[in-house]
């Protein structure tokens, strides 16, 4: 029941949907008897779309994220195995065309295969399945390994979780899978402003993990200010920190995160 109604939630969770909802719904009303009330929603829409759209807010929003984990540091030694969480695949598209089709979270499997390459010992778990509510899409850990074994990683090395919806699901399937003993230590590879609310979730699930950012959207501080050059770019940005945020409140309060905004540890991590 959570994962059908957290999608239905979460597409209105998302700025640029809710928007444009919003101003369909004033256009609606400009027949009818409340059409001064449809004129002003309507035109609301119109102006935050282009707030979002063209204002660094989406940078503003997202930079929090991105910095709250740092880099991972090697020098603490070679880890005991890799968690990769899926989200850089388009599976539909993949499928049609016969090629493993990345997004621009594809550094999520490109680091993936580095850090594996880099510790031939590692074991390595892609945690990804299909999270498509109506249009089922395929899983994306087939893809993964498709991708990973033509980069040289040996088929033995991977373990596939292909049934996990949200991260939650990532977490719990992924413990059950990797079995981490104590004093084992797993990296968690995904992007940068996903990595607060899925290091929540796997510390909640009751697997501590180090947090491995990659595929960051901004380059910092510095960009807090920064407009974007295209509506699309500013709502794309704007709808994936508020995506985020939300995930991080919903999770917190219905108990599926260890905190509002988890935190590295005392290590870093």
């Amino acid at each position: 029941m959570f994962f059908p109604l957290s999608k239905i939630l979460g597409f209105f969770a998302i700025p640029s949907n809710l928007v444009v909802s919003i101003g369909v719904l004033g256009l609606l009303l400009l027949p009818t008897r409340f059409a001064r009330a449809g004129r002003a929603l309507a035109f609301a829409s119109l102006i935050v779309l282009a707030i979002l759209g063209l204002s660094p807010i989406g940078n503003a929003l997202i930079i929090p994220l991105e910095e709250r984990f740092p880099r991972w540091d090697a020098t603490r030694g070679a880890p005991d195995g890799i968690i990769v969480l899926g989200g850089a695949i388009s599976p539909d598209v993949s499928s049609a065309r016969d090629e493993v089709a990345l997004n621009e979270a594809a550094e999520r499997l490109t680091v993936a295969a580095e850090l594996a390459r880099r510790y031939p010992d590692a074991r390595i778990v892609f945690s990804g399945g299909s999270g498509a509510l109506i249009y089922d899409e395929g899983a994306e850990a087939p893809l993964a390994l498709r991708l990973l074994e033509s980069f040289g990683i040996p088929r033995t090395r991977i373990t596939l979780e292909d049934r996990s919806r949200n991260t939650v699901e990532n977490a719990a399937l992924s413990k059950a899978i990797a079995q981490p003993k104590p004093g084992e230590r797993w990296l968690l590879v995904t992007s940068a402003h996903h990595l607060p609310r899925a290091v929540g979730v796997f510390r909640k699930a009751g697997f501590p993990v180090e947090a491995y950012p990659v595929d960051w959207r901004t380059r910092g501080a510095e960009d807090a200010l920064r407009p974007f050059a295209s509506v699309g770019d500013g709502l794309r940005r704007s709808d994936t920190a508020v995506r985020e945020w939300v995930g991080l409140a919903v999770y917190w309060l219905t108990g599926r995160s260890s905190e509002l905004f988890p935190a590295p540890t005392h290590d870093g991590h």
